[in-house]
Protein backbone atom coordinates (compact mmCIF):
# COMPACT_ATOMS: atom_id res chain seq x y z
CA UNK A 1 0.00 0.00 0.00
CA UNK A 2 1.14 3.40 -0.79
CA UNK A 3 0.67 6.19 2.43
CA UNK A 4 0.45 9.52 1.98
CA UNK A 5 2.66 12.04 4.30
CA UNK A 6 -0.60 12.98 6.63
CA UNK A 7 -1.07 9.50 7.07
CA UNK A 8 2.32 8.67 8.39
CA UNK A 9 2.16 10.82 10.31
CA UNK A 10 -1.10 10.26 12.20
CA UNK A 11 -0.06 6.28 12.82
CA UNK A 12 3.42 7.21 13.75
CA UNK A 13 2.24 10.23 16.06
CA UNK A 14 4.74 12.62 14.64
CA UNK A 15 4.28 15.58 12.89
CA UNK A 16 4.12 16.30 8.61
CA UNK A 17 7.05 18.94 9.42
CA UNK A 18 9.19 15.92 11.12
CA UNK A 19 8.46 14.28 8.24
CA UNK A 20 9.47 16.58 5.56
CA UNK A 21 12.60 16.55 7.63
CA UNK A 22 13.33 13.56 7.98
CA UNK A 23 12.96 13.67 3.40
CA UNK A 24 15.29 16.81 3.73
CA UNK A 25 17.80 15.42 5.36
CA UNK A 26 18.27 11.72 3.56
CA UNK A 27 17.23 10.28 6.57
CA UNK A 28 13.85 8.66 5.54
CA UNK A 29 12.57 9.49 1.99
CA UNK A 30 9.20 8.01 0.39
CA UNK A 31 9.73 5.44 -1.89
CA UNK A 32 7.23 7.03 -4.72
CA UNK A 33 5.50 10.17 -5.31
CA UNK A 34 2.29 10.91 -7.36
CA UNK A 35 2.03 12.74 -10.45
CA UNK A 36 1.83 15.98 -8.99
CA UNK A 37 5.01 15.56 -6.71
CA UNK A 38 3.24 14.35 -3.51
CA UNK A 39 5.02 11.97 -1.08
CA UNK A 40 3.74 8.03 -0.91
CA UNK A 41 5.08 5.83 1.61
CA UNK A 42 5.02 2.17 1.37
CA UNK A 43 5.94 -0.63 4.31
CA UNK A 44 9.06 -0.57 3.95
CA UNK A 45 9.14 3.34 4.23
CA UNK A 46 6.95 2.17 7.68
CA UNK A 47 9.69 -0.08 9.20
CA UNK A 48 12.24 2.64 8.63
CA UNK A 49 10.50 5.04 10.19
CA UNK A 50 9.79 2.81 13.30
CA UNK A 51 13.53 2.27 13.49
CA UNK A 52 14.11 5.93 13.41
CA UNK A 53 11.61 6.91 16.19
CA UNK A 54 13.10 3.87 18.11
CA UNK A 55 16.29 5.21 18.29
CA UNK A 56 15.21 8.75 18.57
CA UNK A 57 13.48 7.46 21.98
CA UNK A 58 16.64 6.10 23.33
CA UNK A 59 18.27 9.96 22.50
CA UNK A 60 20.46 8.72 19.55
CA UNK A 61 21.20 11.77 17.16
CA UNK A 62 19.49 11.86 13.52
CA UNK A 63 23.19 11.61 12.13
CA UNK A 64 23.64 8.71 14.48
CA UNK A 65 20.34 6.90 13.68
CA UNK A 66 21.26 7.00 9.84
CA UNK A 67 24.51 5.43 10.13
CA UNK A 68 23.24 3.18 12.26
CA UNK A 69 20.40 2.12 9.76
CA UNK A 70 22.51 2.58 6.17
CA UNK A 71 25.50 1.87 7.43
CA UNK A 72 26.07 -2.69 7.19
CA UNK A 73 29.23 -2.48 8.98
CA UNK A 74 27.42 -0.39 12.28
CA UNK A 75 26.95 -2.25 15.28
CA UNK A 76 23.88 -1.62 16.73
CA UNK A 77 24.22 -3.63 19.55
CA UNK A 78 27.13 -1.91 20.77
CA UNK A 79 25.18 1.73 20.35
CA UNK A 80 22.69 0.04 22.05
CA UNK A 81 24.91 -0.86 24.88
CA UNK A 82 26.64 2.56 25.25
CA UNK A 83 23.15 3.87 25.50
CA UNK A 84 21.50 1.24 28.22
CA UNK A 85 24.34 2.21 30.10
CA UNK A 86 23.54 6.39 30.06
CA UNK A 87 19.95 5.93 30.68
CA UNK A 88 20.98 3.23 33.58
CA UNK A 89 22.46 6.00 34.95
CA UNK A 90 19.83 8.83 34.54
CA UNK A 91 16.99 6.64 35.48
CA UNK A 92 18.41 5.76 39.15
CA UNK A 93 18.67 9.35 39.71
CA UNK A 94 15.39 10.32 38.54
CA UNK A 95 14.06 7.72 40.75
CA UNK A 96 15.66 9.34 43.85
CA UNK A 97 14.46 12.93 42.31
CA UNK A 98 11.02 11.69 41.95
CA UNK A 99 10.81 10.14 45.84
CA UNK A 100 12.03 13.51 47.21
CA UNK A 101 9.67 15.45 45.11
CA UNK A 102 6.82 13.43 46.03
CA UNK A 103 7.99 13.99 49.98
CA UNK A 104 8.07 17.16 49.43
CA UNK A 105 4.53 17.60 47.01
CA UNK A 106 2.34 14.98 48.43
CA UNK A 107 1.50 17.55 51.98
CA UNK A 108 4.68 17.79 53.91
CA UNK A 109 6.11 20.54 54.97
CA UNK A 110 9.50 18.88 55.64
CA UNK A 111 10.96 20.90 59.07
CA UNK A 112 13.90 18.36 58.66
CA UNK A 113 16.34 18.85 61.53
CA UNK A 114 19.42 17.74 59.66
CA UNK A 115 23.15 19.04 59.26
CA UNK A 116 23.67 20.02 55.95
CA UNK A 117 26.06 16.87 55.31
CA UNK A 118 23.04 14.71 56.61
CA UNK A 119 20.17 16.17 54.35
CA UNK A 120 22.80 15.87 51.02
CA UNK A 121 23.22 12.28 52.09
CA UNK A 122 19.40 11.76 52.05
CA UNK A 123 18.19 14.02 49.13
CA UNK A 124 21.55 14.61 47.04
CA UNK A 125 21.62 18.16 45.82
CA UNK A 126 17.64 18.42 45.73
CA UNK A 127 16.43 20.13 47.81
CA UNK A 128 13.08 19.12 49.88
CA UNK A 129 11.71 22.23 51.02
CA UNK A 130 11.79 23.61 47.72
CA UNK A 131 8.31 23.13 47.06
CA UNK A 132 7.28 23.89 50.86
CA UNK A 133 5.12 27.07 49.94
CA UNK A 134 2.96 25.13 47.20
CA UNK A 135 2.43 22.57 49.63
CA UNK A 136 0.98 24.44 52.66
CA UNK A 137 -0.84 26.39 49.77
CA UNK A 138 -2.55 23.16 48.75
CA UNK A 139 -3.13 21.31 51.32
CA UNK A 140 -2.30 23.32 54.85
CA UNK A 141 -6.08 23.58 55.82
CA UNK A 142 -5.94 19.30 55.73
CA UNK A 143 -5.46 16.96 58.49
CA UNK A 144 -3.06 14.77 55.92
CA UNK A 145 -1.15 18.25 55.98
CA UNK A 146 -0.68 18.73 59.24
CA UNK A 147 -0.19 14.71 60.14
CA UNK A 148 2.63 15.11 57.69
CA UNK A 149 3.97 18.01 58.88
CA UNK A 150 4.04 17.00 62.21
CA UNK A 151 5.37 13.52 61.68
CA UNK A 152 8.43 14.59 59.11
CA UNK A 153 9.61 17.12 61.80
CA UNK A 154 10.59 14.04 64.04
CA UNK A 155 12.18 12.22 61.14
CA UNK A 156 16.40 12.62 61.82
CA UNK A 157 18.89 11.16 58.76
CA UNK A 158 18.35 7.38 59.66
CA UNK A 159 14.72 8.08 59.19
CA UNK A 160 14.76 9.70 55.89
CA UNK A 161 17.57 7.34 54.68
CA UNK A 162 15.24 4.13 55.74
CA UNK A 163 12.61 5.65 53.19
CA UNK A 164 14.42 6.86 50.37
CA UNK A 165 15.58 3.21 50.51
CA UNK A 166 12.01 1.60 50.80
CA UNK A 167 11.33 4.27 48.41
CA UNK A 168 13.69 3.64 45.78
CA UNK A 169 13.33 -0.27 46.02
CA UNK A 170 9.66 0.33 44.91
CA UNK A 171 10.24 2.11 42.37
CA UNK A 172 12.94 -0.56 40.66
CA UNK A 173 9.95 -3.05 41.35
CA UNK A 174 7.15 -0.88 39.56
CA UNK A 175 9.63 0.12 36.43
CA UNK A 176 10.43 -3.77 36.28
CA UNK A 177 6.70 -4.52 36.40
CA UNK A 178 5.86 -2.10 33.53
CA UNK A 179 8.67 -3.45 31.44
CA UNK A 180 7.61 -6.76 31.57
CA UNK A 181 4.13 -6.28 30.02
CA UNK A 182 1.88 -6.77 33.30
CA UNK A 183 -1.22 -5.13 32.84
CA UNK A 184 -1.90 -2.21 34.88
CA UNK A 185 -4.98 -3.31 36.21
CA UNK A 186 -3.33 -7.19 37.07
CA UNK A 187 -2.58 -8.57 40.96
CA UNK A 188 1.05 -7.55 40.58
CA UNK A 189 0.65 -3.99 39.90
CA UNK A 190 -2.03 -3.66 42.01
CA UNK A 191 0.13 -5.16 45.09
CA UNK A 192 2.53 -2.59 44.24
CA UNK A 193 0.19 0.32 43.95
CA UNK A 194 -1.21 -0.78 47.70
CA UNK A 195 2.08 -1.02 48.97
CA UNK A 196 2.55 2.60 47.37
CA UNK A 197 -0.15 3.91 49.32
CA UNK A 198 0.65 2.27 52.86
CA UNK A 199 4.22 3.60 52.30
CA UNK A 200 2.57 7.06 52.39
CA UNK A 201 0.34 6.14 55.34
CA UNK A 202 3.52 4.62 57.56
CA UNK A 203 5.72 7.65 57.18
CA UNK A 204 3.63 10.53 56.66
CA UNK A 205 -0.42 10.63 56.85
CA UNK A 206 -3.03 8.04 56.90
CA UNK A 207 -3.88 7.28 53.01
CA UNK A 208 -6.80 6.56 52.37
CA UNK A 209 -8.27 4.95 48.78
CA UNK A 210 -9.34 8.05 48.33
CA UNK A 211 -6.58 10.19 48.61
CA UNK A 212 -4.78 7.61 46.92
CA UNK A 213 -6.63 8.20 43.70
CA UNK A 214 -6.52 11.80 43.91
CA UNK A 215 -2.67 11.55 43.91
CA UNK A 216 -2.98 9.18 41.15
CA UNK A 217 -5.32 11.66 38.77
CA UNK A 218 -2.66 14.41 39.98
CA UNK A 219 0.02 12.27 38.16
CA UNK A 220 -1.57 12.64 35.04
CA UNK A 221 -2.89 16.35 35.79
CA UNK A 222 0.25 18.32 36.71
CA UNK A 223 2.80 17.66 34.25
CA UNK A 224 5.59 18.09 36.47
CA UNK A 225 4.73 14.81 38.64
CA UNK A 226 3.87 13.24 35.04
CA UNK A 227 7.29 14.69 33.38
CA UNK A 228 9.20 13.22 36.35
CA UNK A 229 7.45 9.91 36.07
CA UNK A 230 7.52 9.47 32.24
CA UNK A 231 11.65 10.34 32.18
CA UNK A 232 11.37 7.29 34.42
CA UNK A 233 10.36 4.95 31.76
CA UNK A 234 7.87 5.96 29.40
CA UNK A 235 4.31 5.08 30.15
CA UNK A 236 5.04 4.93 34.06
CA UNK A 237 2.41 8.18 35.22
CA UNK A 238 -0.65 6.10 33.22
CA UNK A 239 0.44 3.09 33.75
CA UNK A 240 0.89 3.93 38.01
CA UNK A 241 -2.90 5.90 37.70
CA UNK A 242 -4.52 2.73 36.27
CA UNK A 243 -2.90 0.71 39.37
CA UNK A 244 -4.12 3.10 41.82
CA UNK A 245 -7.20 3.00 40.48
CA UNK A 246 -7.70 -0.22 40.21
CA UNK A 247 -6.47 -1.19 43.43
CA UNK A 248 -9.00 1.12 45.20
CA UNK A 249 -11.77 -0.70 43.02
CA UNK A 250 -10.51 -4.26 44.08
CA UNK A 251 -11.01 -3.17 47.73
CA UNK A 252 -13.71 -1.20 47.93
Amino acid sequence: MAYTVGQVARVAGVTVRTLHHYDEIGLLSPSGRTAAGYRRYDDADLQRLQLVLYYRELGFPLEEIAAIIDDPAADPAAHLRRQHELLTVRIKRLQEMVTAIEFAMEASKMNIQLTPQERFEAFGDFDPEAHEAEAEQRWGDTDAYRESNRRASRYGKDDWLRIKAENEDWGRRIVALLASGAPADGPEAMELAEEHRQIISRWFYECSYEIHTGLADMYLADERFTAHYENIAPGLAGYLNEAIHANAISRA
